[in-house]
C-alpha cells in the first residue's frame, strides 16, 4: 500500500496519536509503541519539552530520532496565541517546521474557531511552518485552508474527546473528493471500528488521544486502533461490493446444482 507523505516525508503508519491524558510518560510511551505510530502529536502549553528544565521532559521518552514530533496549540483560542505558540515550539525543536495548528473557538465544546484558524495559518504558512490543521467538517473552509498552503487538513469526526465517532461521513466525503493534501480525520473516535469507517471513507489517516488514553487498557487499545486503520485503508483500496437492498445474490454458483 502507498505510504502516507506529508510535505513531502513518507511515513509507514497512518494513524496519528496524542501525548495527553495518560498516568505517567512510560504509559504514554507504551502506549505509543503499541500503535505503529511515526508521528506523534504533543500540547506545547501543557507539556514540557524543554520549557522548564525543573521538570520531566517528554522528549526523554517520545525522542525526536524515533518520532516525528508534531507540536499542537491546543489551548490557543485566537490566532496570535496559536501563532506565538508554534514559534516557541519550533524553537525548541530545533527549527522544525511540521505542526499541529488548532485554534478553538469555547472551552465547553472545544469546536474549531474557523476565522482564527484561517488567519493563523495564513501567518504560519508565510512564516515557513508546515502546517497541519484542525477545522471544521465544512469544505469550503477546508478547500480554503489548502489553498492557503496548509500540508493536510484534519476536520474533525465529532467534537474533541466526545468518543462519538463519524457523525457526519458525507461532509468527510466532500473534502476528501476535493482535497489534494491529506485529510486525517482528528477528534472524536473512540473505539477502533471508528477509525476503521474513517479509513473506508477514503481518509488518508487518522489522530487521535483519548480514545486511547482514556481506554481501560490504553496499550491493549493503541493496538486494536493500529488494526483498525490498517483494515480501514485495505477494504477502501480493495472497493466494497455495492450495497443491495432486496437483491439476494447466492454465494456460490448456482448452476451444475445436484438434481437440477
Amino acid at each position: 500500500m502507498h505510504q502516507l507523505t506529508i510535505a513531502g516525508q513518507a511515513y509507514r503508519s497512518r494513524l496519528l496519536v496524542g501525548t495527553g491524558k495518560y498516568k505517567d510518560f512510560a504509559e504514554t510511551r507504551a502506549a505509543i509503541d503499541a500503535s505503529g505510530a511515526e508521528i506523534v502529536t504533543v500540547a506545547i502549553r501543557r507539556t514540557n519539552i524543554g520549557q522548564d528544565a525543573s521538570q520531566p521532559n517528554l522528549l526523554d521518552a517520545i525522542p525526536p530520532s524515533k518520532f516525528t514530533i508534531l507540536p499542537n496549540t491546543a489551548g490557543c483560542y485566537s490566532a496570535d496565541d496559536a501563532v506565538r505558540t508554534l514559534h516557541l515550539a519550533r524553537e525548541l525543536l530545533d527549527g522544525h517546521p511540521l505542526c499541529k495548528l488548532e485554534v478553538l473557538g469555547d472551552p465547553t465544546s472545544l469546536f474549531p474557531n474557523m476565522p482564527e484558524t484561517l488567519k493563523a495559518a495564513e501567518t504560519l504558512v508565510k512564516d515557513g511552518f508546515q502546517v497541519m490543521v484542525y477545522c471544521s467538517d465544512d469544505p469550503i473552509q477546508a478547500k480554503m485552508l489548502e489553498e492557503i498552503g496548509c500540508v493536510a487538513v484534519m476536520p474533525l469526526a465529532s467534537l474533541i474527546g466526545s468518543g462519538m465517532g463519524i457523525l457526519n461521513p458525507w461532509n468527510l466525503r466532500l473534502i476528501i473528493d476535493n482535497a489534494k493534501v491529506p485529510v486525517i480525520v482528528d477528534a472524536g473516535v473512540g473505539t477502533a471500528s471508528d477509525a476503521t469507517i474513517a479509513m473506508e471513507l477514503g481518509c488518508d489517516g487518522v489522530l487521535m488521544n483519548t480514545a486511547i488514553a482514556h481506554a481501560k487498557d490504553p496499550v491493549l487499545m493503541a493496538s486494536a486502533m493500529q488494526k483498525g486503520v490498517e483494515a480501514g485503508r485495505e477494504a477502501f483500496l480493495a472497493g466494497r461490493m455495492p450495497r443491495k437492498l432486496y437483491s439476494a445474490d447466492p454465494s456460490s454458483p448456482t448452476s451444475g446444482l445436484i438434481g437440477s
